[in-house]
């Protein structure tokens, strides 16, 4: 019998993947406090697809005192006995580009009120250098009573989740970890190396990993950063932006980037999270803000470039009918969150434009709720003055998209993957 019993607080996109996991070796608690996400998934459903179904019915089990399994709770008495904590929760950012760090402070209140002598928090959240330590581990101390490193003890293993990839799934992807002390660090390295099948890489410190995390993206940030930069230069310069990395990349050290709108829930945030702690220590980092700067003008510069592409076509603007392709953050995804398609269709508006928002794997409640737009599942039978294609959605690409164009219409292909009938791509 293994004697370790995992929570896992936080059941979404990061969380359910890894509670299966453990849930193959390890007796696991599935906490969150969504009533409805904790139902979904006791009847063997993830709607996140993050999942199979079968996957997560193969490990589900009725009570917390099977030795191996996964149950999943709102209640706090079925984690009370757990001794591994593992959180998961998101880190996203305000209007203002601020990191906020409420759920991170709710869930490390959850486990501070069943936290207990020789216990173990994990964090798995993407945060800026020393949040574990300096305001996470704070909220757990106060509010268990427990001294930090003599009565608990701490981790950190940032999450690398890609949501939507079933080929670089969680136990695929080699894992940092670290400890509050050396002695704990072994011990957290060893949990996550038993269900890691591609290693484990132990960090020297818990700030060590939590920067190693954020740069990550950060640094597929700037790289995205600079070639979008380079696609409006190259459209003003009346050349193919594919073409010209299709050819640099034939280079062996070539970093095959392609441009695109950069959202999401990490990609599209971490890089504060870091500027933020930086320019707390009187530094201004200028490179990674001017790369956020750049990705984030990208929707209201697609939608510039489609109006500029109808009125060369004297296509009337005011009313115009347009089918914008996706509302996720990636192809062959559910996730919303932080989607950047949502600036594309609001640049639109503003332009005075109908826009129609088609995406077959987005959830139309979740998009109403998050940005208040109508989505569609099933492509309404109509003639466009204009199609957006946002997101590479595999439905989206055998398709003839000029059967649903007037005759003068136009296509813009963001993602650079339809095969005819294309006016400009990014």
């Amino acid at each position: 019998m293994n004697k370790e019993k995992i929570a896992i607080i936080g059941l979404g996109y990061v969380g359910l993947p890894l509670a299966r996991l453990f849930a193959t070796k390890y007796s696991v608690v599935g906490f969150d406090i969504n009533e409805e996400r904790v139902s979904e998934l006791m009847s063997g459903v993830d709607s996140t697809l993050e999942v199979e179904n079968e996957v997560l019915q193969s490990v589900l089990v009725e009570d917390t005192s099977e030795e191996i399994g996964l149950y999943c709770s709102t209640s706090l008495e079925d984690i009370k006995d757990c001794n591994y904590y593992i959180i998961t929760v998101p880190t996203p950012v305000d209007k203002n580009n601020r990191p906020i760090l409420t759920p991170l402070i709710k869930a490390s209140e959850t486990v501070g009120k069943v936290l207990e002598e020789g216990n173990v928090v994990i964090y798995e959240s993407t945060v800026y250098p020393g949040a574990t330590e300096e305001d996470c581990i704070p909220v757990l101390e106060k509010v268990s009573g427990l001294e930090y490193n003599i009565d608990f003890y701490a981790g950190y293993s940032p999450e690398r989740i890609n949501p939507g990839d079933k080929e670089h799934t969680v136990e695929k992807i080699l894992k940092v970890t670290s400890g509050s002390t050396p002695d704990i660090g072994e011990k957290v390295d060893a949990l996550y190396r038993s269900v890691i099948t591609a290693g484990t890489h132990l960090a020297p410190t818990i700030k060590v990993a939590e920067a190693a995390k954020v740069i990550e993206n950060s640094q597929r940030d700037i790289n995205i950063a600079f070639v979008n930069e380079l696609a409006k230069i190259f459209n003003l310069m009346n050349i193919n932006t594919h073409d010209v990395l299709s050819a640099a990349g034939t280079k062996w050290n070539f970093l095959p980037f392609k441009p695109g709108l950069v959202g999401g829930h990490c990609i599209g945030v971490d890089p504060y999270y870091l500027a933020q702690k930086a320019q707390e220590f009187g530094y201004n980092p200028e490179i990674i803000l001017a790369g956020r700067r750049m990705n984030d003008s990208m929707g209201d510069y697609v939608a510039s470039e489609v109006i500029k592409l109808m009125i060369k076509k004297d296509i009337r603007i005011k009313n115009a009918k347009i089918l914008v392709l996706g509302i996720t953050f990636k192809e062959n995804c559910p996730d919303v969150r932080n989607t950047k398609a949502v600036d594309v269709v609001s640049s639109l508006k503003e332009y005075g434009t109908s826009v129609t928002i088609y995406d077959p794997w987005a959830n139309p409640d979740e998009v109403m709720h998050e940005y208040k737009l109508e989505s569609l599942t099933q492509v309404p039978e109509f003639k466009y003055d204009a199609i957006v294609l946002t997101v590479a959605h595999k439905e989206f690409l055998n398709v003839d998209w000029c059967d649903f164009l007037i005759d003068n219409g136009v296509i813009y292909d963001v993602k650079g993957v339809l095969d005819s009938g294309v006016d400009a791509q990014l």
